[in-house]
């Protein structure tokens, strides 16, 4: 009898420690007070407008997720912004993505430049952080990770958008390929050549740039004794801007130009009525495009007193796509997040809907031309398939 009760004794000690194991398991889930969400965008230099407008619909998003008492387990959770300036260098981007996980993110909405998010994006990974960028350059999901996840059509689309627009609404046989020698540049410049080719299309200037240089003058010079009649540019909004006024001084502006996403802002329509027409491919639509874009554009005045210079929109509905996954989830466990980011059909209050394949592509990602006209850029043309 004392050898039996003896044994009931240990086991009953045993089943109370199980009993306290699962409690603190289970409590390892138990969300915590506040969470932070990693912005990673470039906020100084050329493209800071455009980074700034990324953080600012991320933190629209924010502050009507707070305010409406965001939710995980029954619990509220302040969500917090870790704001980070990547100013569009790799080598800063990934240090900031170190600096991200050290930081305790649950996930990172960035970043802008191609050249920046796939160099950082191995960083991430190790941590199961996930990354939602604006980013097109294929290679960013092609470097197979579980993390990656991108919010717009990538630049395989707008290559065949910008082929699909010269080849038959231009009516030009003569083409210049202008890139920025960036990631994101030289790869959609690639590919835009090869859909010039296809459609059996002249490229008599090819020219690569930096970044940076705003001095065009031979470039122009080239331009004209080639005869070219459509540039086709995926520089940014300055450079290509400065080109216009370099072919402005040897009066050669009987041209059209078409550029990449990088110049559909409101700083590139300053080019209006400098060369006979200003055309730009873009995976990310207006705010004014979708049903509940004038709603949100009118948040984003009053929050700001500006309007938005590029994709503000689709990262405000990343937040909230984000948040939708750790209500499903019932975590705030990064990995967790990441893992239910990949089957999640997520809400997005202004584009409507994101979902992403097995690599991390956008599902209902389509690219725009657009023509810079009377103070807006108008929709030309649109499509999911080109």
């Amino acid at each position: 009898m004392k050898k039996l009760t003896s044994r009931r004794t240990t086991l009953g000690v045993l089943a109370l420690a199980l009993t306290a194991s699962t409690g603190l398991l289970s409590g390892c889930d138990s969300p915590p007070a506040s969470i932070k969400i990693g912005v990673a965008q470039p906020l100084s230099g050329n493209l800071a407008a455009l980074g700034q407008d990324l953080l600012n619909g991320v933190k629209l998003a924010v502050a009507e997720l707070n305010k409406e008492g965001f939710k995980i387990k029954g619990k509220p959770v302040l969500i917090e912004i870790v704001a980070m300036d990547d100013r569009s260098d790799p080598a800063a981007g990934v240090e900031i993505a170190k600096q991200m996980v050290a930081a305790g993110v649950v996930a990172v909405i960035g970043n802008l430049n191609s050249g920046v998010s796939i160099p950082a994006a191995p960083v991430y990974a190790a941590a199961n952080i996930a990354q939602l960028a604006i980013s097109t350059n294929p290679k960013f999901t092609e470097l197979g990770l579980a993390t990656t996840f991108r919010l717009v059509a990538n630049d395989n689309l707008q290559a065949r958008a910008i082929g699909s627009f010269a080849a038959n609404q231009l009516s030009a046989t003569k083409f210049a390929v202008v890139d920025d020698g960036t990631t994101y540049g030289k790869g959609l410049a690639a590919g835009a050549a090869a859909e010039l080719k296809k459609a059996k299309k002249e490229v008599v200037v090819a020219f690569s740039s930096d970044d940076k240089t705003t001095a065009f003058d031979e470039l122009a010079g080239k331009i004209k004794a080639g005869g070219v009649e459509v540039i086709v540019s995926t520089q940014s909004d300055f450079q290509v801007l400065a080109l216009m006024e370099a072919l402005k001084k040897i009066e050669y502006t009987e041209v059209n130009i078409l550029g990449g996403d990088t110049i559909k802002t409101t700083n590139m329509l300053k080019g209006i009525g400098m060369v006979k027409g200003l055309y730009a491919t873009s995976p990310i639509l207006d705010a004014k495009e979708f049903v509940v874009g004038q709603s949100f554009l009118e948040k984003y005045r009053a929050a700001f007193k500006l309007d938005p210079a590029y994709g503000g929109h689709y990262t405000y509905d990343a937040m909230y796509v984000l948040a939708g996954a750790m209500r499903r989830a019932d975590s705030v466990k990064a990995e967790k997040i990441t893992e239910t980011l990949r089957t999640l059909d997520g809400y997005a209050p202004v584009t409507g809907s994101m979902k992403w394949d097995a690599v991390g592509e956008q599902r209902y990602g389509v690219v725009g031309v657009y023509s810079a006209r009377a103070g807006n850029w108008e929709l030309q043309l649109r499509s999911d398939r080109w």
